[in-house]
């Protein structure tokens, strides 16, 4: 009888190993929200999904005490991604009733950090949200960054150049959408394969003890 070869999971991922990987890159619709009215037709899309991706952007400050508000709330399903302004929409009612949704699950990662950004900017109740973190130390996985845990799963590599550039440009540049969209919509492709691994048990874990 042939035996399925089992996927390896490593608990701790070699960063030196990412470089030669082949990048990934979303491959859906990214669409801009700039105002209330676009983000309500987003927010009610967004809320038909089964399932969505979510990440936060903050304009990086370079100086001791400089601090800025969170500029990019970036909300994705598997072929459609929405990147919400927030340095233009403010505190914005779509965008709340999203947040307090408890019916889709939103998946991130280190949401506590997010969460905390965008309660900085407006006052909701938390809805329905699933950390990344949480599920994957359940199986042992120690790297809980969004990197290595894409380079573990999948063997592909979450480019990260974008990460320190300037999100509250008047006009965002490809780049900056694509990474954005890519960060958000991985969200989602993690937590799947997760629930498959663990449901189907077709995966080893390789420990390192160093």
């Amino acid at each position: 009888m042939h035996r399925l070869m089992k996927k390896k999971i490593y608990n701790k991922f070699p960063k030196a190993d990412i470089a030669s990987l082949p990048v990934v890159h979303f491959e859906g619709r990214i669409v801009v929200v700039v105002s209330e009215r676009e983000a309500e037709r987003a927010v009610r899309f967004l809320l038909s999904q089964p399932i969505l991706g979510i990440d936060t952007e903050t304009r990086p400050s370079f100086r001791r005490g400089d601090m800025h508000q969170v500029a990019l709330l970036q909300v994705s399903a598997h072929d459609i991604c929405f990147l919400f302004r927030l340095n233009y929409l403010g505190d914005s009612p779509a965008v709340c009733r999203l947040l307090e949704d408890k019916k889709v699950p939103k998946v991130g990662l280190s949401l506590r950090d997010d969460m905390m950004q965008l309660h900085r900017l407006m006052d909701f109740e938390e809805g329905l949200f699933i950390d990344l973190q949480n599920h994957v130390r359940e199986i042992g996985i120690e790297d809980m960054s969004l990197q290595k845990l894409y380079a573990n799963f999948f063997g592909q590599k979450i480019s990260k150049r974008q990460q320190l550039t300037n999100w509250e440009h008047d006009v965002l540049s490809e780049k900056q959408k694509l990474y954005a969209a890519t960060d958000a919509w991985t969200c989602i492709m993690l937590y799947e394969e997760l629930e498959r691994l663990e449901q189907s048990g077709e995966y080893e874990l390789v420990v390192d003890y160093s």
